[in-house]
Order: structure tokens, then sequence, then C-alpha cells
């Protein structure tokens, strides 16, 4: 398959699909002094990526899945290609899957710390090193499940740094429905969510959940305090073929605005 652009003259261009998709992706790893361990991190770097130039960017939560499952740099290329969408970057931060559930739920034993370690470490450490932009309206939050509501967590905690989140089949537990609650204004958050229709009776390692209630419960409480709310419910189970299928639409309602 091939694809055809304007050159700067105006003229079509035509180009190969490896040529237009061609990105890169450089691995990092920092010391985090509150979780006293290494964390590791995927970037992904647009096709034309250039140090001079300042671009949007993408935190995931699982940020290994959210590569190897996700396709999330592949889709990030056809985006920039194929829907003209402004290039940007993505940082995959990975999290070692034994003590996941610890840093991402409220409840967790190290979910203070993990989200210190995001706000005060992480975004220093990459928007020191890569040209990303520093206000909140160019950083997106991306988490799948938990990953989706740790994301909404960070900006709860840190509304000066986050205010756009991006969750897919988020697992807002009862605690985190009581901490929402307990908002006042919440005019600031623009969030978009997915969930899928199969996801009545789904089993975590904490229990088993209907997906669809508590996203509906959620987005209830997000619009009451003011939230900025785009919700879907679609065909989808609890997997990543679900949510590689829909992760274009929602980076679009971000990245096309």
């Amino acid at each position: 398959m091939c694809i055809a652009k304007l050159d700067k003259k105006g003229d079509v261009a035509t180009m190969s699909d490896s040529v237009f998709l061609k990105r890169t992706i450089v691995k990092e790893t920092l010391w985090s002094k509150h979780l006293q361990e290494e964390r590791k991190l995927r970037i992904y770097l647009p096709p034309g990526y250039n140090e001079v130039l300042s671009y949007p960017v993408v935190y995931c939560q699982d940020g290994e899945e959210f590569f190897n499952f996700g396709r999330i740099a592949t889709l990030a290329g056809r985006l920039i290609i194929e829907e003209d969408v402004e290039p940007f970057i993505i940082v995959g931060v990975e999290v070692d899957v034994t003590v996941r559930t610890q840093e991402y739920a409220p409840f967790g034993s190290r979910f203070k710390q993990y989200l210190s370690c995001f706000s005060e470490e992480i975004i220093p450490f990459i928007e020191q090193k890569y040209p990303v932009r520093r206000t909140p309206d160019e950083r997106i939050l991306a988490g799948d499940s938990l990953g989706g509501s740790v994301s909404l967590h960070l900006a709860l905690a840190y509304p000066a740094i986050f205010t756009r989140i991006l969750s897919l089949s988020g697992a807002f537990y009862p605690e985190s429905r009581d901490m929402l609650a307990k908002e006042e204004d919440l005019s600031w958050l623009n969030i978009n969510m997915v969930v899928g229709l199969q996801e009545t009776d789904y089993k975590t390692d904490t229990g088993i959940y209907d997906f669809v209630q508590m996203n509906r419960e959620t987005k209830t409480l997000l619009e009451s305090r003011g939230a900025t709310v785009s919700y879907r419910e679609k065909d989808g189970h609890h997997l990543w073929g679900f949510w590689q299928k829909e992760l274009p639409e929602s980076l679009l309602y971000f990245l096309n605005a």
C-alpha cells in the first residue's frame, strides 16, 4: 500500500507505509526515590522527529502492554500520516504486574508512592530529556482498567499537571468513587471514557466487578461536578483486542481538538 502526501510545493508525493510509519522507540530507566527502585520507560518518537520542535505527549500506564498489545506506536503513526494529526510523543511507563494493584489502586500499599514517582520524578525526567510540551492541555494520561483509575487519581492529586484523561474500561472501584464524591469542582477535568458492554462480570484480583455499571456511575459523578466527559459504550470484553480498536478514537478526541 502507498500513501499520497502533498510536498512543500503542493505536488503529490507517494511513499510506502514503511517510510511514512517509520518511528523510533527509545528505552530509558530512571531511579525512583519514592519507590526505591528502577522504573523503565518506553518513548515513542514520531516520524520526522526534530528536537528543535515541541510535541504534545501521551503518558501511558502499563507502558509495555500499550506498546505490545495496544500497538499504540503503529496507531500513532497512522493517525499522524492518515488523519493529519499533529505529531506527538508517547511515554509508556512500565509496571511490575506482581505489584500493579498495589501501585494503581487507591487502597494499594504503593499507591501514594507511585503517584509521587509519576508526577515528581517521571514527568521532570521526560521534560528534561525530550521536547514535550509542559502545559496540562498538552499532556494526556492514558490507562486501561486500573491504569485508567490511577490516571484519574493522578489528575485529582496533581491538577496543575494533569487535566486530560484517556480511560479504557477504567477500574473505578468503590474507593475511587468515594474519593470522587468528595470533590466539589472538577470543571478543569476533561476525560474520555470507553467501556465494553460485555464487561459486566469481570473477575479481577480483588473481586468480580460490573465494569459497565462502574463506569456509568463514575461518569455521573464526574459530570455532576462539572467535568467534561466524553463517554461511549461498545460491544467488547475486558481485553486488549477491544481497547486496541477503541484507542484511535480516544486519541483523536484529544489530539484532533
